[in-house]
C-alpha cells in the first residue's frame, strides 16, 4: 500500500496547532501566575526573565493571560464549529437524500441566513441577549451552519446520484441507512477540511467581537480581548498588545496551512 506523508509545511503547521492545543489544555498547570493576579508594579512592561511576554495594562503576566485566553478562544471556536458542522451536514445530507419540498424549504431559509454578514449578525444577537459563553457558542454555530449546509448538500447531491445509492434504494433501504452508510462515508474528507476552515472563521469572528467589547467579559479574556484591553501600548510597541495578535495569527495561519497540506487533499488533487 502506498504511503502518503505530510509535507514539511504541514508538519510544522501540525506542530503549531498541537502546541496551542496542549498549551490551552494545560494552562492552569504551566502558567507562571494566576491570570488575574497583579504580579508587577510596572504596567505594560517589556519582556524580562520574570515576565517572558511582559505585563498587561494592570501589571498582570501576559504569558499567563495568553495561555488562559487561548483556552477560551480555542474552546469556544471548537464547540461552535462542531455544532455548526453537525447541524449543517445533518441538514445537507437529509435534504439531498429526501429532496422535494424539504430540500427546497431548508435551502431557501439557509440561503436567506447566509446573506447576512456574519459579524453583523453576531453583534445583533449578542447586543440583544448579552455576552456570555453560551450565547457566543450558539450564535457562532447558527451563523456558520448555512455555509456547512451548502457544502454538505452539494457533495451529497453528487453522491446521491451514483449507482450504488440507487442499488441501496432498490434493496429497500431507508433514508437513514442511505445517509449514514452510503453518502456520508464518501464525503467525510471534504467535510473535515471544511471543519478546519470554519474553525478559523469562528476564531476570527470571536476575536473581532472581543476586540469590540462584545466577546468574553472581564475578568476573563480571550485573545481578542487581550488585544483590546492593552491597545494603549501599541504606540510604543508593548508586548502586551503585540503578543496576543501574534498568537491569533500563528493559530489561524497554522490551521490553514495544515488544511492545505493534508496528504488526502494533495492525493485527491493529483488524481483529478
Amino acid at each position: 500500500m502506498r504511503r502518503h506523508r505530510i509535507s514539511t509545511v504541514g508538519a510544522v503547521a501540525l506542530a503549531v496547532v498541537v502546541g496551542w492545543a496542549v498549551a490551552a489544555i494545560f494552562a492552569p498547570w504551566v502558567a507562571p501566575y494566576p491570570p488575574s493576579r497583579i504580579a508587577s508594579r510596572e504596567p505594560l512592561a517589556m519582556m524580562s526573565a520574570a515576565f517572558p511576554l511582559g505585563t498587561d495594562y494592570l501589571g498582570r503576566d501576559m504569558l499567563s493571560r495568553i495561555l488562559f485566553g487561548a483556552r477560551y478562544t480555542m474552546g469556544i471556536a471548537l464547540l461552535s464549529t462542531s455544532l455548526a458542522c453537525l447541524m449543517g451536514v445533518g441538514l445537507g445530507l437529509t435534504a439531498a437524500a429526501r429532496g422535494g419540498w424539504f430540500d427546497m424549504a431548508v435551502s431557501r431559509v439557509l440561503d436567506a441566513m447566509i446573506s447576512v454578514p456574519s459579524l453583523l449578525a453576531a453583534l445583533v444577537v449578542v447586543s440583544s441577549l448579552g455576552s456570555s459563553i453560551p450565547v457566543l457558542v450558539v450564535s457562532a454555530a447558527v451563523i456558520y451552519t448555512p455555509g456547512a449546509y451548502r457544502l454538505a448538500r452539494a457533495m451529497a447531491v453528487n453522491v446521491n446520484a451514483m449507482d450504488f445509492v440507487a442499488v441501496a434504494r432498490a434493496r429497500g433501504e431507508g433514508t437513514l441507512y442511505i445517509v449514514a452508510y452510503e453518502i456520508l462515508p464518501n464525503m467525510i474528507l471534504p467535510v473535515l477540511t471544511d471543519f478546519g476552515l470554519r474553525f478559523v472563521f469562528v476564531v476570527l469572528l470571536l476575536t473581532g467581537m472581543s476586540f469590540l467589547g462584545l466577546g468574553i467579559q472581564p475578568p476573563n479574556a480571550d485573545l481578542g480581548s487581550l488585544v483590546r484591553e492593552n491597545i494603549e501600548g501599541l504606540s510604543y510597541g508593548a508586548p502586551a498588545v503585540l503578543m496576543p495578535a501574534l498568537a491569533i495569527a500563528t493559530l489561524t495561519v497554522a490551521v490553514n496551512a495544515l488544511i492545505d497540506n493534508l496528504p488526502s487533499r494533495r492525493v485527491a488533487e493529483t488524481a483529478r
